[in-house]
């Protein structure tokens, strides 16, 4: 079992391995070619036009953008619903609320797209103006995307630390509120900071939901009522017709988006590293 344990584990590094490959042979002559400054900070992304653009400025801000929203969205309505689900829940609803995060969980992400077609995109043209493809919108379906994720994460993490630092904070006068806020939240930080990490991932990571709501516009960010088209998208909407230079530029846009994925789980290693000191 030791051996089969171990070629798992080597499966799993292997093709980890494989797809930076790809990415990094692929990509990186196509950022040679561009030039890198252009390729990063480019505001133009114009494949057809000759001579052509490859800026991907305008899709790291959207991609930055609705992955900021979803966090100021999902993370706080996620934790305070685990803190509900772990202290304060009867047991007759949580047989109810539990399966229900988990089916959200397994929703197809194209089902999640279309009920924000449907019903997200017109709520928001009709509170706020616009075409209701925008920022907000992309950023509000995220935000309900990433809740399974939070929310079960945080849960299992605030379950887990040890009875006696609720039963020893009640014993020093502490009330349930305080106790669960300013006793079992710090021990749980860990867990949460790994919640917020995946669900980071999920969020910068979506696709198709974010292809259906966000407006697709390859332009630099003019507010949180306008479209734009997030790094996935421009990969997604194009890759099946681009042709040389073009296809290189858009595997080039995956490596850029595999670091930042990168960037974001060490420095979240980092800080909850720090919080464990």
């Amino acid at each position: 079992m030791k051996n089969i344990f171990l070629t798992a584990a080597l499966v799993t590094i292997f093709a980890i391995m494989l797809i930076c490959v790809f990415l990094f042979a692929n990509g990186i002559p196509a950022m040679k070619e561009i030039g890198l400054p252009e390729f990063l900070l480019g505001t133009d992304w114009s494949p057809g036009d000759v001579p052509a653009s490859f800026g991907i400025y305008p899709m790291i801000l959207g991609s930055i953008s609705v992955t900021l929203g979803a966090v100021l969205f999902g993370v706080p309505i996620g934790l305070l619903t685990a803190v509900f689900m772990a202290y304060y829940c009867p047991n007759g609803l949580y047989k109810v609320l539990k399966p229900a995060v988990e089916l959200l969980a397994g929703i197809p992400s194209v089902v999640y797209g279309f009920f924000g077609l449907m019903i997200l995109v017109p709520f928001v043209r009709n509170l706020f103006g616009g075409n209701g493809n925008s920022i907000l919108t992309a950023s509000i379906l995220l935000g309900i995307m990433i809740l399974p994720t939070v929310i079960g994460v945080s849960e299992s993490a605030i379950r887990a630390v040890p009875d006696q630092y609720y039963e020893g904070s009640l014993a020093l006068g502490a009330t349930h509120e305080r106790t669960v806020f300013f006793t079992i939240l710090p021990a749980a930080s860990s867990g949460i900071f790994t919640a917020v990490v995946l669900g980071i991932g999920r969020a910068i990571g979506e696709t198709m939901a974010v292809i259906m709501v966000a407006g697709n516009q390859a332009r630099m960010p003019a507010g949180i009522l306008k479209g734009i088209r997030t790094m996935t998208a421009n990969i997604v909407l194009e890759m099946g017709y681009a042709a040389d230079l073009h296809r290189g530029a858009l595997i080039a846009t995956g490596v850029i988006l595999l670091l930042f994925i990168l960037f974001i789980n060490i420095t979240f290693y980092l800080l909850k590293r720090r919080a464990t000191i």
